[in-house]
């Protein structure tokens, strides 16, 4: 494909097919992502639509293909053979599907990775014939095929009939073609660079991996240096010093400190021992690890970001509908032109509208008014104007990945540089999510140790970062190493505002204010001055009541992470509003807005009511983005213009939102705007030189200058022109490479150092 009128017909094509429900067609990665019901069309009917078109197309993979693997058999000639092999394989507990390529002897298999995986099927093939079976990892190569010379020199042969006695353009073809096709050479070599973000994600992965083979007595019976793509769900692998972590696991044996900034972005290397999670790509510092992978291949955290970043740099940015519109109108506009321009020419030398010493020597009128309207037909390039856009969003996520910022698509990226209002959450977003109890006041006469056992048994079965640091701090009263709470029955989560359980018959209620009066339960004027004072601390205060009557207020603490006072005084110089939305009581929320310096406050929201506000901002004309970490700001992540995500949130969040900050770090809230705003720059350069290119080009090319200076373009030269400009465009797409975060981000980021 060359440009958007050839993504946008082969889009149109495969939309036009009954059971497709979207496709959308790349044109900067030359791929199509086809989303399709696979009981009204198949696979094949797909290739074959894009076939007819005139392209080529290659499947590249299925949405089967989350657990397959590619082997290349060797020593298996036959169809009996590979009928067997398949058989054989089928029988296998897990194994989903199977497809063989007999012309590149290459085996495909889709697999249910808790059930079996690449070793069990390589065990099986070669155990069929000894010493003649051989299965390896397929490697992917070849690609497309070379252009065949024979081709080429069937067009030439066409070109030197010698039954045709007249001036031949024969130097013009060849010079025409060679600065085509090295143009597109070199655009292909630009473009090939716009993607070394992935190819960088990629090679964090080890090639190797150290398996250990354990007795049923946990005894060390064998140490084997495999392939990494051969392991399995459960293995358990040796990590040494200074090696990669293979797969996501846990640790099983060992303690060390993991390097974790190639994927988290965080410098400070973690801690890790017994039981600790441990992500694939990561590098093992100082110890030896023994780790059991629980997530392999495609299902690794390093896989999904990857996948992650190809997904956003297939999807097209909004802008680029301008140029869709554009490329509509231009192929026939440039046509049109190119007639005028030879009708033009012809007429005026046929009725000596100019004087004859204007034509060259080697050629009559005829000839320079075709040779003007061949170069208008080469110059005139709408390859430019489709690149313009895609290369610099490749680029810009690519970047995005790099600085730890994933954004999931041109949707988000265009969106993000709009941003003049961002709602933050507060507890993991604008504190540092880890909070602790300060302190506990009794209302009754009751022992400590019975009070947290109650209020742990009912605070255990909650997932929110303040129930967990009550079940943490509760611990200490225990002397057991695993604490066992007393059941809770009944318990139920009111979310942004507490739980309800029966606890050894006791009605037990742990939640704020809020919480309290919605089940008519009278908080004492005691409680409410204990409230008060922890509020004005910048703590939230939790009450405990036991059968209707509040018995306690426990004060928890969350301190603000480092830095979020600049992120935020930097936000008002960038003239970007800051709004607190919480779940929190309204005392704590006004305490922790006041010490950040944000001025708009709502407090004991509900997930909908953070929703509802987002919208209301919306509504006002405000571009609005979201930052939290929670489920319960799923809802607010999904209806603001941007969602913004703290990489270490949950799942659902890190789902719902359009931007994922992996560092958990505020300062990338304004990296992320801020390349925005450089990658629309860029966008919008490389329109006004694309364009420019053609409205300055077409006309020189169209003889313009040529009655007063006697220049004219030649088509090979028009022809080299046409292919510097979609190399020149990329190339301004790829100085999105050198993006550096903002000034006063650097210094910010010294003396956040400092400060720790």
């Amino acid at each position: 494909m060359t440009c958007t009128s050839c993504s946008s017909t082969v889009e149109s094509v495969l939309q036009g097919i009954h059971g497709v429900q979207r496709a959308q067609v790349a044109l900067a990665t030359e791929e199509a992502e086809i989303r399709y019901d696979p009981q009204l069309v198949g696979v094949h009917k797909l290739l074959e639509a894009v076939d007819d078109t005139g392209f080529e197309a290659i499947l590249i993979s299925t949405g089967e293909d989350l657990n397959k693997i590619h082997l290349k058999l060797e020593g298996i000639c036959t169809d009996h053979a590979m009928r067997m092999v398949e058989k054989s394989l089928e029988a296998l507990p897990g194994v989903d599907d199977i497809s063989i390529d007999p012309t590149f002897d290459k085996l495909s298999i889709s697999y249910k990775p808790d059930q079996t995986g690449p070793r069990n099927f390589i065990e099986v093939i070669e155990s069929m014939g000894p010493g003649c079976y051989k299965a390896t990892i397929f490697s992917e190569g070849g690609g497309k095929e070379p252009v065949r010379h024979e081709e080429i020199m069937q067009y030439y042969r066409a070109a030197t009939s010698e039954d045709f006695m007249a001036m031949d353009f024969f130097e013009t073809s060849s010079m025409l073609i060679s600065f085509i096709l090295l143009g597109k050479y070199l655009e292909v070599l630009a473009k090939g660079k716009t993607s070394d973000a992935i190819a960088k994600l990629m090679d964090l992965a080890p090639d190797t991996a150290i398996l250990l083979t354990f007795d049923g007595e946990g005894n060390l019976m064998h140490e084997e240096e495999i392939d990494s793509r051969l392991m399995q769900r459960n293995d358990i692998i040796k990590v040494m010093p200074g090696g990669k972590v293979a797969s996501d696991g846990f640790v099983i044996w060992g303690q060390s400190h993991v390097n974790e900034s190639m994927i988290t972005g965080e410098a400070r290397p973690v801690a890790k021992r017994k039981g600790d999670s441990v992500i694939g790509g990561t590098v093992n510092q100082n110890g030896v690890l023994h780790v059991q992978a629980t997530q392999v291949g495609s299902e690794s955290a390093l896989s999904q970001i990857v996948r992650l970043v190809e997904s956003a740099q297939m999807a097209k940015a909004p802008v680029q509908k301008f140029a869709d519109r554009i490329s509509k109108f231009f192929v026939p506009l440039v046509i049109l032109l190119s007639f005028s321009t030879w009708l033009a020419w012809f007429l005026a030398g046929k009725f000596n509208g100019y004087p004859k010493s204007w034509i060259p020597a080697s050629m009559d009128s005829f000839q320079l008014a075709l040779q003007f309207g061949i170069s208008v037909m080469v110059i005139a390039c709408p390859c430019a104007l489709g690149l313009a856009t895609p290369t610099a969003v490749m680029v810009g996520t690519g970047v995005g990945a790099s600085q730890g910022v994933l954004i999931k698509g041109g949707q988000a990226l265009e969106s993000a540089h709009k941003v003049n209002c961002i709602v933050f959450d507060k507890t993991g977003t604008l504190t540092i999510g880890k909070p602790v109890v300060v302190s506990t006041r009794l209302l009754k006469n009751m022992v400590l140790r019975d009070f947290y056992e109650l209020v742990a048994a009912a605070e255990v079965n909650s997932e929110h970062p303040l129930a967990k640091a009550i079940v943490e701090y509760a611990k200490k009263f225990r002397v057991e190493e695993n604490c066992v709470w007393p059941e809770a029955r009944d318990f139920t989560s009111v979310t942004g505002h507490g739980v309800k359980a029966i606890v050894r018959n006791k009605e037990i209620i742990v939640g704020n204010k809020s919480l309290m009066i919605e089940s008519n339960i009278l908080v004492p004027s005691h409680a409410e001055e204990i409230l008060m004072e922890a509020e004005n601390l910048a703590q939230t205060g939790i009450l405990v009541s036991v059968d209707g009557e509040v018995i306690g207020v426990i004060a928890i603490s969350d301190p603000l992470k480092v830095g979020a006072q600049d992120v935020i005084s930097i936000l008002k110089s960038m003239k970007v509003k800051s709004i607190l939305v919480t779940g929190d009581n309204w005392g704590t929320a006004n305490s922790i807005a006041k010490e950040v310096g944000i001025e708009t406050v709502i407090a004991e929201a509900k997930p909908e009511q953070k929703a509802e506000k987002v919208k209301e901002l919306q509504m006002s004309g405000l571009t609005v983005a979201m930052v939290g970490d929670g489920i319960n700001d799923s809802p607010a992540l999904v209806a603001a213009d941007v969602g913004m995500a703290i990489g270490a949130g949950t799942d659902i969040a890190i789902e719902a939102a359009d931007i994922v900050l992996m560092r958990s770090n505020l300062e990338d809230v304004i990296t992320a705007i801020d390349l925005s705003k450089k990658t629309f720059s860029r966008i919008r350069l490389n329109y006004i030189w694309a364009l420019g290119y053609n409205i300055i080009g077409i006309p020189i090319a169209a003889g313009v200058l040529f009655p007063s200076t006697g220049f004219r373009l030649p088509p090979w030269i028009a022809g080299a022109a046409m292919a510097a400009s979609s190399v020149s465009v990329v190339c301004c797409s790829l100085l999105l490479k050198n993006y550096r975060r903002p000034k006063k981000l650097e210094t910010f980021q010294c003396r956040g150092v400092k400060v720790e």
